[in-house]
């Protein structure tokens, strides 16, 4: 004859429940989990914690006295209460040990971090089949049906990769070695910037960089500098556009020590620790006039005063800028010096977004794949499917290099195979919405001017059929419906018309 199961709960405490010990409002400030030992029935509760032992014990002292069943609590050591790699592997311990015994489970979401709710959902949903319960003062206690199913296929390769490294893997910031062979392109347009970045970096001229977000514009910078007579010195990046305004002035030059609440020592600005080397100042439109004003005179002369100084010092920089705005048109607005454009505009790089790098995008997704693998031995195996590949070839890629980076990390890390289907790609997307998506963009234009009508329609047409088509999954009949089409007859036929193709 075999025993009945017991019925445990189990659960991280919280800061609610902590609280709760401490209250004199019996009945109103329980806390999670004793509100959900009082509303339904349990035969034991497991609780985990990360919280020091002198906060805890008064907790579990006050529990016991209002519970008539077991009641055990585990101490976990925890980097951070929003680690998942910790969190995961803490919780997935605890329910392996206590699913041991002959119990049925129940999960308490309420209590903690969003991270620990998140961790209860994977492994109760994939590992550990059991009840899910939440508690509020609102709603007060309740069974929550989760809607879905997740696969535990999804989880191998994400657990294999440590939380550092997938931050570290999704910045994509620039190797500091970076050398023009880092540049991947077949691009006729991108292999001639590539040349004339080479001869600019054999010159000691200033350089200026435009580009979109994500373009490689630090990228180029790091291998100019890599290539001249100035390789062996500093190299310093400063994002202008990050700077608050009142410490501007001490980023750029330095400080000394007591010019200003707050200044405990001396410090160098970015000027100084680039002596000898190069300064990259990315954002550079972003710069104030009154800052402008004193960043002419460093490069006119190369002499800079420190805040709260009163001896100039001397540098010798080699400046590269960078940025996404019009400069020209910021000097005819009068929001930037003429005399400064023209002294940072000497050799100007104007590198496209990669939607208009023919020939670039299956090139840069294949080499920016072969690179996370480098950098992680449980990515190795994974290739990118002919379906997968049509899809980045079709989206728009805002984002530039940078967004195709992201993206295939997180199709990578959620793939069940070896091989990153056209699915893994639908779901690692994000789907921006578009300045003027309310239509407006297309209601501005000067009839009396005269406009093109038609191609206005097509403009649409390109624009939302492949969104509609990613939303439906590639069922054109779905896709169709959802653009107000009558079939997806119709639909094919403004596709062939306006030139859209999508697999």
């Amino acid at each position: 004859m075999s025993m009945a199961k017991i019925h445990t709960l189990v659960s991280w405490i919280g800061a609610t429940d902590l609280n709760a010990a401490s209250s004199n409002t019996e009945g109103k400030t329980f806390g999670p989990i004793a509100a959900t030992l009082q509303a339904a029935a349990f035969d034991s509760v497991e609780l985990l914690y990360n919280y020091p032992q002198e906060q805890v014990q008064p907790y579990l002292d006050w529990l016991k006295l209002r519970v008539s069943i077991p009641l055990r609590a585990r101490a976990v050591s925890l980097s951070s209460p929003v680690d998942y790699n910790d969190v995961y592997q803490a919780a997935d311990q605890f329910l392996t040990d206590i699913s041991a015994g002959n119990c049925n489970l129940s999960l308490l979401l309420s209590p903690g971090t969003p991270t620990m709710q998140a961790v209860w959902v994977l492994l109760g949903k994939t590992r550990y089949p059991c009840k899910f319960y939440q508690s509020s003062r609102e709603q007060g206690v309740q069974v929550v049906d989760i809607p879905f199913e997740l696969s535990m296929e999804y989880l191998p390769a994400a657990r294999l990769i440590g939380n550092n490294k997938i931050s570290s893997l999704a910045l994509g910031s620039a190797p500091i070695n970076a050398a023009f062979d880092h540049i991947v392109t077949q691009n006729p347009q991108m292999l001639m910037l590539k040349q004339q970045a080479q001869i600019l970096a054999g010159r000691e001229v200033p350089v200026l960089i435009y580009g979109e977000t994500g373009t490689g514009k630090e990228l180029f910078s790091r291998a100019i500098h890599n290539a001249s007579n100035r390789a062996d010195k500093p190299f310093i990046p400063l994002n202008c556009g990050a700077i608050p305004s009142e410490l501007v002035d001490s980023v750029l030059f330095g400080h000394k020590k007591g010019a200003f609440t707050g200044a405990m020592s001396d410090k160098p600005g970015v000027f100084e620790q680039a002596d000898g080397g190069t300064l990259f100042l990315d954002e550079f439109g972003e710069l104030e006039p009154a800052v402008q004003v004193r960043l002419l005179r460093v490069l006119q002369d190369g002499t800079f005063t420190p805040v709260g100084a009163t001896k100039e010092q001397k540098v010798d920089v080699r400046l590269i800028t960078a940025t996404h705005r019009n400069l020209m048109e910021k000097v005819a607005e009068g929001s930037f010096r003429e005399d400064l454009f023209y002294r940072i505009a000497v050799g100007v790089l104007h590198l496209p977004p990669i939607r208009e790098r023919k020939g670039d995008l299956t090139l840069l997704a294949n080499r920016l794949l072969s690179m996370l693998a480098e950098e992680d031995d449980s990515l190795k195996d994974k290739k990118i499917s002919p379906d997968a590949l049509n899809i980045i070839i079709s989206h728009p890629w805002r984002g530039n290099v940078r967004e195709l980076q992201s993206t295939l990390l997180r199709a990578a890390l959620w793939c069940q195979g070896n091989e990153i289907t056209a699915e893994d790609m639908r779901q690692a997307l994000f789907h921006m919405p578009e300045h003027g998506s309310d239509g407006a963009g297309v209601m501005n234009f000067d009839v009396s001017q005269g406009i093109d009508l038609k191609e206005l329609c097509g403009d649409l047409a390109r624009h939302y059929i492949p969104q509609a088509l990613d939303a439906a999954q590639g069922k054109k009949s779905r896709a169709a419906e959802l653009l107000g089409f009558k079939s997806y007859q119709v639909m094919t036929g403004w596709m062939e018309k306006y030139g859209i193709t999508k697999p």
